[in-house]
C-alpha cells in the first residue's frame, strides 16, 4: 500500500489519508469543495461547490498517477437530490468516460457543504 499525499488537494480534516493505492488501484477519500491554499468552501451554487470538488479529485488523481478518464467508480454524495443535474452538468465534464457511479442524497455533508465526491481509478 502507498500514501498517496499533495499539497493541490485540502489536507485530510480527520485520521485519514487523501488517499491511497493498492495493486494499480488508488481510492480517494471523499472530497468535498474546500480550497487547498485557504481551507475555505469554494462556492454557494451546487455548480461552483462541484467544480472545486472535481478539481480537488483531479489534483488527486494526478498525484497517484492517474486522471480522471481512468476511473472506474466514483461515488457522490448530494445534500440535496434536486441539485442532480446541475451536479451532473460538471461531473460530466470531468468524468468523460462514464465510470460506474453511485450517487446518493444525505442528510449532512461535512461543512454543510452541498457535494462530496469519491472515486477509485486505475493507476
Amino acid at each position: 500500500m502507498k500514501t498517496v499525499y499533495t499539497e493541490k488537494a485540502p489536507a485530510a480534516i480527520g485520521p485519514y489519508s487523501q488517499a491511497m493505492i493498492l495493486n494499480g488501484v488508488v481510492f480517494t477519500s471523499g472530497q468535498i469543495p474546500v480550497n487547498p491554499a485557504t481551507g475555505e468552501i469554494v462556492g454557494s451554487t451546487i455548480e461552483e461547490q462541484a467544480e472545486q470538488v472535481m478539481k480537488n479529485l483531479a489534483a488527486l488523481l494526478e498525484a497517484a498517477g492517474s486522471c480522471p478518464e481512468r476511473a472506474v467508480k466514483t461515488t457522490c454524495f448530494l445534500a440535496d437530490m434536486a441539485d442532480f443535474a446541475a451536479f451532473n452538468a460538471v461531473y460530466a465534464r470531468y468524468f468523460v468516460n462514464k465510470p460506474a457511479r453511485s450517487c446518493v442524497a444525505v442528510k449532512t455533508l461535512p461543512k454543510d457543504v452541498l457535494c462530496e465526491v469519491e472515486v477509485i481509478a486505475e493507476v
